[in-house]
């Protein structure tokens, strides 16, 4: 059995993270993640006393990234994007910020408007028009920018928890590094622990590595020997196995899974299960993948305060992952690819029959895309400090995206 994970007053009694994914991680997902992972606990006979707010049994289930600007903005949008699954008795947000004070009051709003009991800060989207800005996985490779935003963002927390039963912790996710040559999670974790931050996540590849190739391990170990904090490992983990040869290959602490739980929320079950003594593995024939299919609606619709359309919509980006490797002709992959309604859905899946859990679903899933050249800031290289041109700039790399 995995021992517990502590992050400051909040308590993993699984090690395990939901990455936060644009467009997939929102309250629905969540919900199924949780509640399959659950599932795991109470196969593997795991029993847990409530303890809302500081004790998470299953793991922690982060909302998809938001922007700090968005979020003091109270951008509509953004409000409903940090909406939590009821049920889930730890509510856990992660941030993308790049400017210190527009961080420490989204941090502000959080805790002192009760809205989470977790804060991830984002220091690991690799996308071009976020690092070109220095943001994302740029922004740590400036340490004076990393150190005074880490700091006001746990600051914050600690005097927005004053009149709350326990300090909110606050954790960050990072990546290797710009490149092979300006590597940057070493220092990024030194800064992180005097600045108060309780845990990290480490994305094992570089800005230019994006999502291709291989995850390096190796680097997590050398992050879990170089630091007190809790380390989650992310990257390359689609499979219980992955999982466990992660931990003990690295030393970590637990993992991250980000494309591995794409169309497979039942991940969490087999995880969880796993970490508390269990053998047992969900593998749902085609039926129960359907039911699972049309439960994942039922949410997204209500979450979507009744609008069907938009629901389904937003469905239809996880048809190909929850089907893959089921013997499912095109046309009827296509046919679900642009539902628009809760009884077509229904419909079309009845249609297909049932089959039991293919081998061919397992594995790595989601795109890995290729290594791309990292865009950034003119100098951004030059100095680890920021100069004051850029300085001046950037507050611009605030823009709605996500990944790391």
């Amino acid at each position: 059995m995995s021992a517990p994970v502590q992050l400051g007053a909040l308590t993993l009694g699984t090690p395990v993270m939901l990455a936060p994914m644009a467009g997939v991680t929102n309250p629905p997902f969540r919900q199924l993640c949780r509640e399959a992972g659950e599932s795991g606990l109470k196969t593997a006979g795991y029993t847990w006393q409530e303890c809302p707010g500081t004790f998470a049994p299953a793991g922690l289930w982060v909302c998809e990234m938001v922007t700090t600007r968005a979020l003091v903005e109270r951008n509509v949008e953004t409000m409903n994007m940090i909406k939590p699954d009821p049920g889930d008795p730890v509510r856990s947000i992660q941030l993308y910020g790049v400017e210190p004070k527009t961080t420490a009051e989204a941090v502000r709003i959080l805790v002192a408007e009760n809205r989470a009991d977790h804060i991830d800060l984002n220091f690991g989207c690799p996308a071009p028009k976020v690092t070109r800005k220095g943001g994302g996985s740029a922004l740590p490779w400036k340490t004076d920018l990393f150190e005074d935003l880490t700091q006001a963002a746990v600051r914050a927390s600690e005097e927005a928890s004053r009149d709350r039963d326990f300090v909110v912790p606050v954790t960050a996710k990072v990546r290797i590094g710009v490149d092979d040559g300006h590597t940057t999670f070493l220092d990024a974790a030194r800064i992180a622990e005097d600045s108060g931050i309780v845990g990290l996540t480490l994305h094992a590849r570089t800005t230019a590595q994006h999502y291709s190739g291989h995850a390096h391990w190796d680097r997590i170990g050398e992050l879990t020997a170089a630091t007190s904090l809790p380390v989650l490992g992310n990257g390359d983990v689609f499979e219980v196995e992955d999982a466990k040869a992660i931990m003990e290959q690295t030393g970590c602490r637990g993992v991250a899974v980000g494309r591995g739980c794409q169309g497979r929320p039942w991940l969490f079950h087999d995880l969880a299960a796993f970490y508390h003594g269990s053998e047992h593995r969900a593998s749902p024939r085609l039926s129960e993948v359907a039911a699972i299919i049309v439960r994942h609606a039922e949410l997204s619709i209500d979450h979507f305060n009744g609008d069907e359309h938009r629901a389904l919509r937003e469905l239809r980006k996880h048809m190909a992952c929850y089907l893959r490797g089921f013997s499912v002709g095109g046309s009827a992959r296509n046919a679900l690819a642009l539902v628009s309604t809760l009884d077509e859905l229904r419909e079309r899946l009845a249609e297909l029959g049932d089959q039991p859990y293919p081998e061919a679903a397992e594995g790595p899933r989601g795109r890995a895309g290729s290594p791309k050249q990292p865009h950034l800031p003119d100098g951004w290289l030059d100095s680890r400090e920021l100069s004051e041109a850029q300085r001046a700039k950037i507050a611009l790399a605030e823009v709605n995206v996500s990944g790391g």
